[in-house]
């Protein structure tokens, strides 16, 4: 029985790649994985060609600190498949470092590391709020830009005495 040069390529590929372990000398250490993008939802349609894929029903997506709930989004990935880009409609809910934010919309660029949300969002941070018809926040930096905005900040007992 033989397998020809399919089988060949294979132990030839495989002696590569045991080879450098099979030294005196012990392997280095691989970096640490990148943050995964944990994704969940009721149903996930996926375009394999096109590389996107359209979460729908109780959907949570979860990098790090960052965690957004909407009744739907929709992900582009790479070729890995890493996810580089994400959007939630519906009503969206983002969490991340003690702020939420609640808007129609949010877009999340996972390469610049900015999410942007849109149509009215309303940011709140204890029981301080500011609402505004657009925000993006830096997810590194925590950084946070926002349009047209009006809120409340609280005022802490005695501080209106100074």
């Amino acid at each position: 029985m033989s397998f020809g040069p399919r089988l060949s390529v294979a132990l030839a590929l495989l002696a590569t790649t045991i080879a450098p372990w099979t030294l005196a000398e012990p392997p280095k250490a691989t970096p640490p994985p990148k943050e995964a993008v944990e994704l969940s939802a009721d149903q996930l349609d996926i375009d394999i060609a096109g590389k996107r894929a359209v979460l729908e029903g109780h959907v949570r997506l979860t990098k790090g600190a960052l965690v957004v709930r909407a009744p739907r989004v929709e992900v582009r990935y790479d070729e890995v498949p890493n996810v580089t880009w994400a959007k939630g409609t519906g009503g969206v809910v983002a969490e991340v470092k003690g702020v939420r934010a609640e808007a129609p919309e949010v877009e999340i660029d996972l390469g610049k590391q900015v999410m942007s949300l849109r149509g009215g969002v309303r940011l709140q941070r204890g029981a301080g709020w500011i609402s505004a018809e657009k925000a993006s926040i830096d997810l590194v930096s925590l950084k946070v830009s926002l349009s047209e905005v009006k809120g409340a900040m609280p005022v802490p007992d005695g501080a209106e005495k100074k």
